[in-house]
């Protein structure tokens, strides 16, 4: 694997135009790179080519003229040095095993955050299951505090990039460093990927607290404590402990819980105002993927005997209609103990 990059010739192939995915073309097109596109609904095809803007999932973003965006997956996944899967995780199987004449060389680079609720698999795991013809060390996933809108805005932006095969990682690396956007690398995937994925169960959990108006000192222990269960859910399945204190753990775990751009934190704080999760969703276009995740978080946890309270009382606010009051409370009686484990 050579990890010098030529523009010219390095083709990406990007697997969803949300607005996460939409901001990684264009990231990619302005940096020079000629970049397909897969988009699944024809209008937003339509408005990319005749406005060189997403209007439903990125608005009030001149797209870059690098990006060709296409309603066919076999286009825009074949014959590609790059591909970047950018689906809801809920999605990601479905999507995944529809694509076909994908190179034995192409790496395939997960931009999505979420554990599948039958499976329990990270969506690396679900991509070496819908793609076995791809090898494990040619897969790899990209996480940390990145809003797209902020990313979309040359915000200076800092990820992690994790691959079992360094030079994978380094070439990835290469690819999306820019002087406003910087990544490192790391092997440990399964850390990256708990850390992208639990957040989103905790920024729930957060926006509750502020749709409650129970304060700053909350939000700060709920934040730790939060923390506290990634980290014990990533030891137990093999994780680097010090990758939860790196970019894809506590940096995009503060980004989740206390942005106003997160959709997380944004449904957690309806339900703490009063309203119905069936009721909010209706309202939202686009996912909010610690909804799902939380009964991925739920039935893990259960199954691998690891204690994670706060994750657990969140799905039965959302599934059980337990009232974010009692949650809290119960939270606040269990037994006394140590705070660091053991």
């Amino acid at each position: 694997m050579k990890n010098k990059i030529h523009i010219d010739s390095t083709r990406i192939g990007v697997v969803g135009a949300g607005s996460w995915g939409t901001a990684i073309a264009n990231h990619l097109g302005l940096k020079g790179f000629k970049v397909d596109l897969w988009v699944f609904e024809k209008e937003v095809k339509d408005q990319i080519e005749k406005y060189r803007e997403n209007k439903i999932f990125l608005p009030g973003f001149t797209l870059s003229s690098n990006i060709f965006p296409s309603n066919d997956l076999f286009s825009v996944a074949s014959d590609k040095d790059l591909l970047i899967i950018v689906v809801p995780s809920h999605l990601m199987r479905e999507t995944v095993s529809r694509i076909t004449g994908i190179s034995k060389n192409t790496i395939i680079l997960s931009a999505s955050k979420g554990i599948e609720n039958k499976t329990h698999l990270t969506m690396s795991g679900v991509l070496k299951e819908a793609l076995p013809e791809i090898s494990d060390d040619k897969i790899a996933v990209i996480s940390g505090p990145s809003f797209a809108k902020e990313v979309a805005n040359k915000v200076p932006t800092l990820v992690t990039v994790a691959s079992k095969d360094k030079n994978v990682a380094e070439f990835v690396q290469h690819v999306f460093s820019t002087p406003y956007f910087r990544a490192y690398t790391t092997d440990d995937l399964i850390g990256v990927e708990l850390g992208g994925s639990v957040k989103n169960v905790i920024a729930i959990a957060a926006g509750i607290i502020d749709g409650l108006s129970f304060g700053l000192n909350t939000r700060a222990a709920l934040i730790t404590r939060g923390l506290a269960e990634i980290r014990r859910l990533g030891l137990k399945l093999g994780a680097n402990p010090n990758t939860f204190a790196g970019l894809a753990g506590i940096g995009d775990l503060i980004l989740t819980c206390t942005g106003d751009l997160s959709r997380n934190h944004t449904v957690g704080k309806k339900i703490g105002e009063g309203k119905k999760l069936n009721e909010i969703l209706s309202e939202m276009r686009m996912v909010a993927e610690g909804v799902k995740t939380a009964k991925s978080i739920y039935n893990l946890s259960e199954k691998i005997g690891v204690e994670m309270p706060i994750c657990q009382e969140i799905y039965h606010i959302l599934y059980n209609d337990v009232s974010p009051e009692e949650a809290a409370r119960k939270l606040m009686s269990r037994d006394l103990k140590r705070e660091i484990d053991e």
